[in-house]
């Protein structure tokens, strides 16, 4: 919801969420680390005046600090939390302990707690977390796609064994977030006519992760789908650091799209 136009105030994120929920969104998330944390739960009575749900992508920078931003996703009621933690040994060996530690706290909690597929994350790159979730069968993901593509620079059309990897991943997860890259871009303006084939793969890829989902699933669950275009730098400017793209804009069809997605799911 940023803008990070230079010499411009930002609106208050209670004028945030008051534009969110105006446009019909379900929910919407905060992304704390521990130093945050306050500012988030200031947030918890206009989450519940506008009748939106939260999520909360938590920050964690230690193996120790995932549990007080638990808490404050308790507080605020959250729906789902998403670990994106700044704690990355180097061997996935290593990092199979922590992580179920950190799942046997999360029994703790009325809400699913996913590994989030990230850069600069644990889960950082492609072929580590296929690592990690081999040790760790029971971890679920939160897909964020964007960046094991830029970790690969993969190319298009997929060969058979990076659509087996991206299979595995989607396969395993349990949650997706709504950002398109290219193999170069983090993030890149979904209606330029020369990214139609990454939007392409991307919808196909949310498609059949839709799909596992719903085969796995029961009545009762809910797939959270988080539409995340990021400000500058992830989004890409111009000299006047201005954005190419209206990025309000495409988060409203990406929604829209996820949404037929899921209609042509259900009435399969």
């Amino acid at each position: 919801m940023e803008q990070r136009i230079p010499g411009q105030t930002e609106d208050s994120p209670e004028n945030h969420l008051k534009t969110i929920a105006k446009a019909g969104y379900h929910g919407a998330c905060v992304d704390p680390n521990v130093a945050e944390i306050p500012e988030s739960l200031a947030l918890a009575p206009y989450f519940e005046d506008l009748g939106l749900k939260c999520m909360v992508n938590a920050f964690p920078h230690s193996e120790e600090t995932l549990e007080p931003l638990l808490d404050m996703a308790a507080t605020l009621k959250a729906t789902q939390v998403n670990i994106i933690a700044q704690v990355m040994p180097r061997s996935a060996a290593a990092a199979a302990p922590i992580i179920e530690r950190w799942l046997e706290l999360a029994k703790q909690y009325p809400f699913p707690v996913l590994m989030e597929t990230h850069r600069n994350s644990t889960l950082n790159d492609l072929f580590y977390t296929l690592d990690v979730i081999a040790q760790v069968p029971h971890l679920r993901l939160c897909a964020d796609l964007s960046h094991f593509v830029v970790d690969r620079e993969l190319s298009l059309p997929l060969n058979d064994l990076d659509q087996q990897y991206f299979n595995e991943i989607i396969q395993r997860s349990d949650s997706f977030q709504g950002r398109i890259s290219n193999n170069q871009q983090i993030q890149i303006a979904i209606e330029f006519e020369q990214h139609a084939p990454w939007v392409a793969q991307y919808l196909k890829w949310w498609e059949d992760g839709f799909h596992a989902w719903s085969k796995r699933s029961t009545p009762n669950d809910t797939l959270r789908f988080l539409v995340e275009l990021g400000p500058p730098p992830y989004a890409i400017t111009n000299e006047q650091q201005r954005e190419l793209s209206d990025r309000w804009s495409e988060g409203l069809l990406i929604r829209q799209w996820v949404a037929s997605l899921w209609e042509k799911i259900i009435q399969a």
